[in-house]
């Protein structure tokens, strides 16, 4: 029998590779907030994304996703949004980003909304994408007195996940780990009434082909059945770079009227991408978005879809 409390064994080339990774975080740290964050951004578009294929995986999502955008456009978008990543980054391991942040103004339709289910100590699930800053948007929720939990997929490199996750639980926690363990802690945070955040914009193995940008995109219908199973309002939230580079403008949307699964995360790809459309340089177009579209997994995504719409039985 194993001894469940040894230490886990990371090969010494990772513990390199994650100290590679967090060193420039550390170096970066000796200039002030207003610099560093700018140096993130152009550090990373214009030397990290090109060696590690960031650049040209854009590139190619733009052109598959919006065929029409000419060549100059892309590759201009390219930069835009590996900038917007590592500024990103950045922020999150920035202690001032906190106070940078939490004096933001929060606006729209969805207030009246959040704030009801606040006062009638209803839980509140709040969805969004890899969009603009999701860590802009827990700064702005927690000042509005909306603690929002928060479900991650952890970092592939262990070492640099370490420091990676208690950079997020300095902004916010609890935080809930992809997995069942971590599913089972947010249903909890639910039932007794809590806030929870989900983005739900990446390649899902166990979703449904549903459209995003005109193209079939594995989507994961979890978040909306979890709305209608503990009777919280879907509410998507984007926090939206402004032009300085280092504020935001926090928007919280009407909810996703309750119906059936499908019909609100085909209305929730349908928001994220018309602010995307506003905004393209703001999402993150590095991630394998339509990867599965097509394919064994879209085939038997478009059963599971087929049943739930009606069209074939189980």
């Amino acid at each position: 029998m194993s001894d469940q409390s040894q230490p886990e064994h990371i090969p010494l080339r990772e513990r390199l590779t994650g100290a590679a990774l967090y060193a420039p975080i550390v170096l970066s740290r000796t200039l002030p907030y207003r610099w560093r964050i700018p140096m993130a951004g152009w550090l990373t578009s214009r030397v990290l994304a090109p060696l590690a294929g960031y650049n040209k995986r854009v590139r190619e999502n733009l052109a598959y996703a919006c065929p029409d955008l000419p060549s100059d456009e892309t590759k201009r978008l390219s930069l835009e949004v590996t900038n917007n990543a590592g500024r990103n980054m950045m922020e999150l391991y920035s202690p001032e980003f906190r106070d940078h942040v939490r004096r933001t103004p929060v606006e729209g339709p969805g207030l009246p909304l959040i704030e009801k289910a606040r006062a009638e100590g209803r839980p509140i699930l709040f969805v969004t994408g890899h969009f603009g800053s999701i860590n802009a948007t827990r700064v702005a929720m927690i000042e509005m007195g909306f603690p929002m939990g928060v479900f991650y997929r952890p970092m592939a490199n262990r070492p640099f996940n370490t420091h990676y996750v208690k950079a997020m639980a300095r902004i916010s926690e609890p935080l809930f780990e992809q997995g069942r363990r971590g599913m089972l802690q947010m249903v909890k945070r639910l039932r007794s009434g809590g806030c929870v955040g989900i983005l739900s914009d990446l390649n899902a193995h166990d979703g449904v082909p549903l459209e995003f940008f005109d193209k079939p995109a594995l989507t994961s219908l979890a978040t909306a059945e979890m709305a209608l199973k503990y009777g919280t309002p879907l509410v998507p939230v984007w926090a939206i770079r402004e032009a300085n580079g280092l504020d935001f403008r926090i928007i919280v949307e009407d909810e996703i009227p309750a119906s059936d699964a499908v019909t609100m995360t085909r209305e929730f790809n349908a928001r994220l991408e018309t602010m995307i459309l506003q905004h393209m340089g703001q999402w993150f177009w590095i991630h394998r978005r339509w990867k599965d579209g097509t394919g064994p997994l879209a085939d038997r995504g478009a059963r599971h879809l087929a049943v739930l719409e009606g069209s074939i039985e189980d």
